[in-house]
């Protein structure tokens, strides 16, 4: 099927509806509930989907209101989008927020590594000379892939090699964007500047799997990418009682046999109760690159009684990919999430930190009402009722 040649000044609209039903007629297939509407599909068709033919409604579910207090020692209110088909998801996660919210809520920091992009080179002499020159180029390299953003910025970057093959990894400020393409388009840029400097160099690819973008590894789950998010929140033996039906030592109980125990017999890169269920839930609804839930399952939960009554339950998040720029964030009803859940107006942090940081948050709300389910032994049969 040639689903590129159309006929001209079609909308957007009407040019997903021409794909939809050439496809229908060749395949004999039924696809109306696969219909767009004018005010929904924004530039997807243009921006975002290659021969975009419909679209597939998420059911978006709401949870909070959590309390959460940011880095920057703001205290807020949030409110959650969460986009899912799995049923008790919401419900679990709107627990959470009420546990947490009956006490101080939840606590953030985070640290901002930035994204990056490693470039693979093999050299046909002596590795140490490639090495050599690119650390004697530095500022010229740089300021080429500088050049090619007015919203790049290269923070750091790292080295590594293995016989004759060298990589070189790039960590980027790339402001209020998540920053992949930004960042790969840079990568470009600088290979080819770097092998001009160093002709005994090849470049075989700027995606070097180093940087694990998609993909879960050691190297992300120890030193971080994108946003490093760290939540903490008390829960008093009272709130365990009332709002989550379990009890401080259950949870422990729980957590040692889970978290400690069993993700240690795993081999488990990352050890957490549900963690990618809230990131994807999250990312989908406010249009961030839902693939990048493989780095956010990458974290760590961890559950300590600090007094005979009170519980810390922390979850370390080291590499959230996020952004209010670009990509599914233009898009609608995405925009329109984003502006539920971020209080643009009212923080001293970046846009997409907030949104990192509220991200972590909720996490841990997930986490909370999830370890006391199971501490309850209610986890099958909430679902029993709820997704049936």
């Amino acid at each position: 099927m040639d689903l590129r040649n159309l006929p001209e000044n079609l909308s957007s609209h009407e040019r997903c509806a021409h794909r939809r039903m050439q496809i229908q007629d060749t395949l004999n297939v039924n696809l109306s509930l696969l219909g767009t509407e004018p005010s929904r599909i924004g530039q997807a068709e243009e921006k975002n989907c290659e021969q975009m033919f419909g679209s597939v409604p998420i059911p978006v579910g709401y949870a909070g209101p959590l309390k959460a207090t940011f880095s920057s020692l703001e205290t807020s209110t949030l409110h959650l989008p969460l986009a899912t088909t799995e049923a008790a998801l919401v419900a679990s996660v709107n627990r959470g927020c009420k546990a947490v919210s009956e006490g101080d809520g939840i606590k953030l920091t985070s640290i901002y590594h930035g994204i990056s992009r490693t470039i693979a080179f093999k050299s046909e002499k002596n590795i140490d000379q490639l090495i050599n020159s690119i650390k004697k180029n530095e500022d010229e390299w740089k300021a080429v892939g500088e050049a090619t953003s007015n919203h790049l910025k290269i923070l750091s970057y790292d080295i590594d090699t293995d016989d004759n093959y060298l990589f070189l990894t790039l960590n980027a400020d790339t402001d209020e964007a998540m920053g992949m393409n930004m960042i790969t388009i840079a990568a470009q840029e600088i290979g080819n500047r770097i092998c001009t400097d160093m002709p005994s160099a090849r470049l075989i690819t700027i995606a070097g799997n180093i940087d694990s973008d998609k993909k879960p590894s050691k190297r992300t789950h120890h030193k971080g990418r994108g946003y490093e998010v760290t939540a903490t929140c008390h829960l008093t033996s009272e709130t365990c009682t009332e709002i989550l039906k379990t009890t401080p030592e259950a949870m422990l109980e729980v957590a040692e046999a889970k978290l400690k125990r069993g993700s240690k017999i795993a081999g488990a890169i990352g050890s957490n109760l549900h963690a990618a269920n809230i990131i994807a839930a999250l990312y989908l609804a406010t249009g961030q690159d839902a693939a990048h839930t493989v780095e956010g399952s990458l974290a760590d939960t961890t559950v300590e009684q600090i007094t005979n009554h009170e519980l810390q339950i922390t979850t370390r998040l080291p590499a959230l990919l996020c952004g209010v720029r670009g990509g599914g964030t233009e898009l609608p009803a995405q925009h329109q999430c984003l502006a539920l859940l971020l209080k643009p107006n009212t923080s001293n942090l970046k846009p997409a930190q907030q949104l990192a940081e509220s991200i972590g948050a909720a996490v841990l709300a997930g986490e909370i009402s999830l370890l006391a389910a199971q501490a309850a032994q209610k986890l099958a049969s909430s679902h029993k009722k709820m997704a049936r």
